[in-house]
């Protein structure tokens, strides 16, 4: 299976794995997300994702298979038109960026089109020194698809996305320096500190935690007053949780908060 997933506590790891092609991309990463994603949205043991290469590929993921002669190529563009709402519902990109957990990307080395695209759908990254994403699509003959400039302007802004979309690469250092990165570790310690990430998150109060995502991305596409308004239901809501009430009791009895979830 080219998407290994390994449960950590809390936490799930998926790992891209096709090392012999570093990490490329395949028809079989969107069958897994597909399976996947449900899975761990209805698992209630876990509280935060992180999305990795394997180590052995010397990548996070090269992109897709030029190799494949059939890739990026489609027979009757009526027929695409046609695929395009399912293609989308059932696309890794779609998956990731609708996961109502939070998704922690960690880069370990090249993000190459859609391999870089899809970190951009995560809420946070944890980069290696060793990282560097591309998006080449221009030099191909096409664009980067799934939103991908669009997603990145929302991270950087539109100069450094523009500038991003016709091929220039965008460094480890760089991409901490301009906040696409919130973390920039030596490749020896990227998945400690992705780990270490995801474990802070996964101790928070689950729907506490799902909601301030939901605030965060849903606000950033909303007029100010309508995110404030959104914000005011969401507050109201966890002010009728139990973990609310554990957490209040817990700071005033100087003890561990144990958060169920409810």
């Amino acid at each position: 299976m080219p998407l290994l997933y390994e449960k950590r506590g809390h936490v799930a790891v998926l790992t891209l794995s096709r090392p012999e092609a570093r990490n490329a991309w395949c028809a079989e990463y969107n069958d897994r997300f597909i399976e996947l994603m449900p899975q761990l949205e209805d698992d209630r043991e876990v509280r935060c994702v992180v999305l990795t290469g394997d180590p052995a590929g010397d990548a996070f993921s090269a992109g897709a298979d030029l190799k494949n002669p059939k890739t990026h190529t489609h027979e009757s563009i009526a027929d695409f038109i046609e695929e395009v709402p399912s293609r989308r519902r059932r696309s890794a990109i779609a998956l990731v960026t609708d996961f109502s957990k939070p998704i922690i990307a960690a880069v370990n080395g090249y993000a190459i089109g859609i391999g870089c695209i899809v970190t951009y759908c995560c809420d946070m990254i944890v980069a290696s020194e060793a990282a560097e994403w591309r998006l080449p699509q221009a030099g191909l003959g096409i664009i980067p698809a799934q939103g991908g400039t669009i997603r990145l302007a929302r991270w950087v802004g539109k100069g450094l996305a523009m500038r991003a979309a016709f091929g220039f690469p965008l460094h480890a250092d760089e991409a901490f320096r301009i906040g696409l990165a919130q973390w920039l570790v030596p490749p020896a310690g990227l998945m400690d500190k992705a780990m270490e990430v995801a474990n802070h998150i996964a101790l928070l109060p689950p729907l506490a935690a799902r909601l301030t995502k939901e605030s965060l991305r849903s606000g950033l596409e909303s007029p100010l007053p309508e995110a404030v308004l959104g914000d005011l239901y969401r507050f109201a809501m966890l002010e009728m949780t139990e973990d609310k009430a554990e957490s209040h009791r817990s700071w005033r009895e100087r003890r561990k908060p144990a958060f169920k979830g409810r």
